[in-house]
């Protein structure tokens, strides 16, 4: 989606932990069609992805903590609504200045 937002980059890298979705030879498979690198965490090391632990946190703790999902269609579309209708254009992060993700991008691709 992101590809298809934006368009792609001359370079591109997607960084992940070792989750059994990542390292799956569909996902590569996609990744190698679309010219994306792929770099992943040291097995075991939660710091090596921090900022992807922290987004994890703050999706159980702010949406799917404690919600029973009728079908994995339900859940998809609420975690889809929580990302483009709260995550990235409301939620300030203290990472990248207090401004939403959404905002930050706005002023980078100003400078």
């Amino acid at each position: 989606m992101a590809i298809w937002r934006r368009g792609k980059p001359d370079a591109l890298l997607h960084h992940s932990d070792r989750g059994s979705q990542y390292v799956s030879e569909q996902f590569q498979r996609l990744l190698a069609d679309a010219g994306v690198s792929c770099s992943m965490s040291r097995a075991g090391n939660v710091w090596d992805n921090s900022a992807m632990e922290s987004f994890f946190s703050s999706l159980k703790t702010e949406r799917v903590r404690r919600k029973v999902y009728r079908t994995r269609d339900q859940a998809r579309a609420d975690v889809f609504d929580y990302l483009e209708r709260f995550y990235n254009p409301k939620r300030r992060h203290s990472t990248i200045g207090y401004v939403s993700p959404a905002e930050f991008e706005r002023m980078a691709e100003l400078a």
